[in-house]
């Protein structure tokens, strides 16, 4: 009787203590090593698909790429280094070059397609560089693939059963794919990331308040409260009509940001159609746990403007392989005609702005104002924006061209 009875609550509390968040079964996701089938070990960039959630009733894969130090060929098997996961945004694919961009700086990295598809293998130059492998090429439907990430399925498809609704299948095909990655020999286990663009910027928020197994996160554009203010994602949200609610609370990162404690940076343009500033610093607010930002003036849109800030890999290498922390604006304080900013620091700051607009209408069409600040120590002090300035943030960079940005403040 004494077994039957520790039995029993072994399994009560098994189901007391089960992580469900939302749609998502975490305890399955972050436990259960997905199915993984390797297409093709012998190139520097190994190709692979994993098993998915079910979708229309039927079992799915997912296609990935991956590549470490050890497939480029620049390390001894055996080795071990970090991992992380690398989303694409809306019209991407699993990109080839940008996982061995990881891998050259030390990384072991797995970057997935999330549109139930298959890119073209890479082509290497005569450097042996991956070149644009997803961006034009054909891409080929998975007999076993999951949703498309089509408007319908991004947005129309909730109510009803979840497995239909693209979001749930993005966020869950990103942890099957940090399960996986933990589970190679070569990966430190503790020591992961995820960095995302655009619409992979919105599934990395969503991903960071599910999963904290990551030590980093870094969306690049992508963020929440798309319900809100001039995203273009609002329209396809306001259509909703009674089941806009639900969409808001299961798969809007706004909803979801309060749990992440993961540190995060977040990095998007000050002009960004997409993913706009209001909403941003939104999502940014919630978040409760360790977060930094960069702002640039007009930062482009795309998938290669999207990778190439080198502060991504600055702020993933300070949580997963011991480097230099990025610079820590405070809060910026208008003391009289001057604006000041601690910036706690162990690099050496080389400049600083104040950065501005007096403009009205859309923020994509608003045109930013850039003046110098002065750097005494780690006291950064700006000239006090214009009374006609509406919206403003100070930047600053370090010794490596590093760059950070305090919060961006909104003026009447």
């Amino acid at each position: 009787m004494k077994y039957v009875t520790t039995f029993l609550l072994s399994v009560l509390s098994t189901q007391l203590y089960a992580e469900q968040v939302g749609p998502w079964n975490l305890d399955a996701l972050k436990n259960k090593v997905p199915k993984v089938t390797w297409i093709d070990q012998t190139k520097p960039i190994h190709s692979l698909t994993y098993e998915g959630e079910k979708y229309q009733d039927h079992e799915t894969e997912i296609f990935a790429f991956y590549a470490s130090p050890i497939t480029l060929g620049v390390a001894n098997p055996g080795s071990t280094f970090p991992g992380i996961v690398c989303i694409h945004g809306g019209g991407g694919t699993a990109f080839a070059e940008w996982v061995q961009l990881w891998a050259k700086r030390g990384y072991a990295a797995i970057a997935m397609d999330l549109n139930g598809s298959r890119p073209p293998e890479p082509i290497f130059d005569t450097q042996g560089l991956a070149t644009g492998n997803g961006h034009r090429g054909v891409r080929v439907r998975l007999s076993k693939g999951g949703p498309a990430h089509g408007a319908f399925e991004k947005f129309n498809s909730i109510g009803g059963d979840t497995s239909d609704d693209w979001p749930f299948h993005a966020a869950a095909s990103v942890i099957r794919a940090h399960t996986l990655l933990r589970s190679f020999p070569e990966v430190e286990a503790a020591h992961t990331a995820v960095t995302g663009i655009s619409w992979g910027g919105y599934t990395t928020c969503l991903v960071a308040s599910l999963d904290d197994r990551f030590k980093a996160a870094a969306p690049v554009y992508g963020c929440g409260f798309l319900h809100e203010g001039e995203s273009v994602q609002k329209p396809s949200i306001d259509k909703l009509g009674d089941r806009k609610a639900a969409w808001v609370k299961e798969y809007d990162p706004g909803s979801l940001l309060p749990r992440c404690h993961v540190s995060i940076f977040f990095v998007n343009g000050t002009n960004d159609v997409h993913y706009v500033l209001d909403s941003y610093m939104k999502s940014y607010a919630v978040v409760p746990g360790e977060k930094q930002m960069r702002i640039q003036v007009n930062m482009p849109h795309g998938h290669q403007p999207g990778w190439a800030p080198n502060e991504i890999g600055l702020f993933i290498d300070s949580k997963c392989r011991g480097g230099k922390a990025l610079p820590v604006p405070s809060e910026p304080v208008i003391k009289g005609e001057h604006v000041e900013v601690i910036c706690k620091t162990v690099t050496t700051l080389q400049s600083a702005a104040m950065n501005y607009t007096t403009d009205a209408g859309p923020r994509s069409k608003r045109k930013w104002i850039t003046t110098p600040a002065t750097i005494s120590g780690d006291i950064v002090t700006a000239s006090k924006p214009p009374v006609a300035a509406n919206t403003w943030f100070i930047s600053i960079t370090d010794e490596r061209g590093a760059m950070v940005t305090t919060p961006v403040k909104f003026l009447p």
